[in-house]
């Protein structure tokens, strides 16, 4: 495979970024993330991006992000991934309060809830646990359907009963249970699933402090407060979903998912039109092409994109044993549905595999 990159950035993080690129053969675009083997190296995310590359290979669902190719180069790893054009619920919800004043809908966050409930249910039948949830891993479809994103911190074979303890996630949406250090299950997912509900519908955090220290303080300790315009159910909803003992929360039994889509606040909803994608979303992309990135930060769609080639080294370490063992780590990374080879493609100038 050969894509074209386009002049397009759509974020960058800690380990590489994220572009816009073009497949040349079925002209199809799509969102590959780049990242550069020795960084994932130097900062012992090995195990996290091996784990993203077999949760992606084996899970198929409406609202995942979807996996069509992984490949390498000498210096990096790339996922192709569907582009999802609609950008991520924390543009939006931004630009709601920003311009509104508050949140969403109770109604536009009930379809956005019940579609995050059902691919998290999914993880869960499948033994992993997600461990990241937040606004920004929360992206929008052409359509205007969820699509998770990002599984670099997802644990595998955990059951009702699996437990883990790594101390993981983004700080605002982290469980009390990860916060003491506990060994926790897959609960955590529900408590991440109140945090964006709350976000959603109160336009704020739950608890929020710059301080981390006094952040972590007001999620084991303080309780929880809601505007006055929450309806009953919201407010069922999100005290079950948000109970700090992870044995008392909602969907924290054996049921899982089930005992929150059973709740009044999603009675509305109608679970198998949901996966069907049957229900009209409640807002849909007004989009002027295939490539727009006008739900995008402009941050990083004005950057203009660039491949830099490896970085040439002066010191004895760019030696035949160091690639191998940098090549080593990484083996069983590409997935090519069947194709043998994949490249880049920029300004005429190819990075093969």
């Amino acid at each position: 495979m050969t894509f074209e990159v386009l002049k397009k950035s759509l974020g960058k993080g800690t380990f590489g970024k994220v572009i816009l690129c073009r497949e040349k053969r079925t002209s199809r675009l799509y969102a590959i993330k780049i990242l550069k083997k020795e960084v994932i190296i130097q900062k012992d995310e090995v195990a996290h991006t091996l784990t993203e590359n077999r949760v992606l290979q084996r899970c198929k669902h409406p609202f995942l992000t979807e996996l069509t190719y992984s490949f390498q180069t000498t210096d990096r790893l790339c996922f192709v991934m569907e582009f999802a054009i609609g950008g991520d619920l924390y543009y939006h919800l931004n630009r709601q309060v920003g311009k509104y004043k508050e949140g969403f809908s109770e109604s536009r966050t009930r379809f956005y809830g019940a579609e995050i409930v059902l691919a998290l249910g999914y993880l869960h039948d499948n033994n992993i646990v997600y461990r990241d949830l937040k606004l920004e891993n929360l992206l929008l479809d052409r359509d205007g359907h969820i699509k998770i994103a990002d599984f670099g911190l997802c644990k595998e074979d955990i059951s009702f009963s699996g437990r883990t303890r790594t101390f993981c996630g983004t700080p605002e949406y982290l469980a009390p249970e990860v916060l003491e250090e506990n060994d926790y299950g897959r609960s955590v997912d529900w408590w991440g699933v109140g945090v964006v509900m709350y976000e959603m519908m109160c336009g704020r955090l739950p608890f929020y402090s710059k301080e981390h220290e006094k952040l972590f303080e007001m999620i084991l300790q303080c309780s929880l407060r809601f505007p006055s315009r929450l309806s009953p159910e919201a407010k069922v909803l999100l005290s079950g979903l948000l109970v700090k003992d992870p044995n008392k929360r909602l969907g924290g039994g054996p049921d899982d998912y089930r005992e929150i889509q059973a709740t009044a606040f999603f009675k509305p909803i109608d679970w198998e039109k949901l996966y069907r994608k049957e229900i009209e979303p409640p807002f849909k992309p007004q989009l002027s092409s295939e490539s727009d990135t006008s739900y995008f930060d402009s941050e990083f769609t004005r950057e203009a994109v660039q491949l830099t080639p490896p970085a040439v080294r002066n010191g004895p370490l760019d030696t035949l044993d160091e690639m191998d063992e940098i090549q080593n780590n990484f083996v069983q990374f590409s997935f090519h549905h069947g194709e043998l080879g994949s490249s880049l493609r920029e300004n005429s100038e190819i990075m093969e595999e």
